[in-house]
């Protein structure tokens, strides 16, 4: 599993996306708009805005927060225009960074995000500068002591995921966009409960950091996933497991 993946698990297994619930709220809140925006209202034919549903749901958002936001993307209430974009730069150690990030303002976030990066020992880069690293697959991460590795191995790739892979914690199973939906239903079918699932950007190569170099990039991370204008941060740094485990 690749170091961010495992940062990933790591956060989600002590509870830091549910110490953040609000924040939470209100970044669904933007990805059900845009999603609806984008492919319609309908989550039958909008696997995406199914997920947003989903995780909505999860998290016991209030059913008029939800549809109110879905009606802001599909133009029956009036709303922020709000659009996807992404950013990229180099973080601590020539750690590449992707960003994919939901605005109404993008002069603001922009100048947000290069404050973030140069504060954190990085640089916001050009268009096109990382995203050649990087590939959008679907990532579901399981408690490895809830499931056995024939099951799991068994199960994910007869749904068609792509790949399993695990340490000695997580499993991680990785999926083609198109068919993440697919194999998230056949694993929560089965009845496992992911430890997150996600569509993500996966870097096709690694930096190693260590040291001070690594609890530097975790404090970009952090502060890059804490911002309200973020969906999701990716970038291809690995480190020793004891480090990302006290950090995390």
């Amino acid at each position: 599993m690749s170091g961010h993946s495992k940062w990933h698990s790591i956060k989600h297994k002590k509870g830091a996306i549910d110490a953040k619930r609000g924040k939470a709220f209100s970044k669904l809140i933007k990805e059900l708009t845009v999603a609806a925006r984008a492919g319609g209202g309908d989550p039958v034919g909008n696997p995406r805005l199914r997920k947003a549903m989903d995780d909505a749901k999860a998290l016991n958002m209030p059913k008029d927060t939800m549809m109110n936001a879905v009606k802001r993307g599909t133009g029956e209430i009036a709303g922020a225009a709000i659009e996807d974009i992404t950013y990229e730069g180099y973080g601590p150690g020539g750690v590449a960074v992707f960003i994919e990030a939901q605005t109404d303002n993008r002069t603001r976030t922009v100048a947000e995000l290069r404050h973030m990066f140069g504060k954190n020992g990085g640089n916001l880069g050009e268009s096109g500068s990382v995203a050649w690293m990087f590939q959008k697959k679907g990532s579901v991460i399981l408690d490895r002591g809830g499931v056995a590795e024939e099951k799991i191995m068994e199960l994910a790739l007869e749904a068609g995921a792509e790949d399993v892979s695990g340490d000695e914690s997580t499993w991680e199973v990785v999926t083609a966009p198109e068919d993440f939906t697919t194999v998230l239903d056949a694993v929560k079918g089965a009845g496992l409960e992911p430890l997150s699932a996600e569509l993500v950007m996966r870097p096709s190569n690694s930096v190693q950091v260590s040291g001070s170099t690594a609890q530097q990039v975790l404090r970009l991370m952090e502060s890059l996933e804490d911002h309200d204008d973020v969906a999701s941060v990716a970038a291809n740094f690995d480190m020793p497991a004891e480090e990302m485990e006290a950090a995390g």
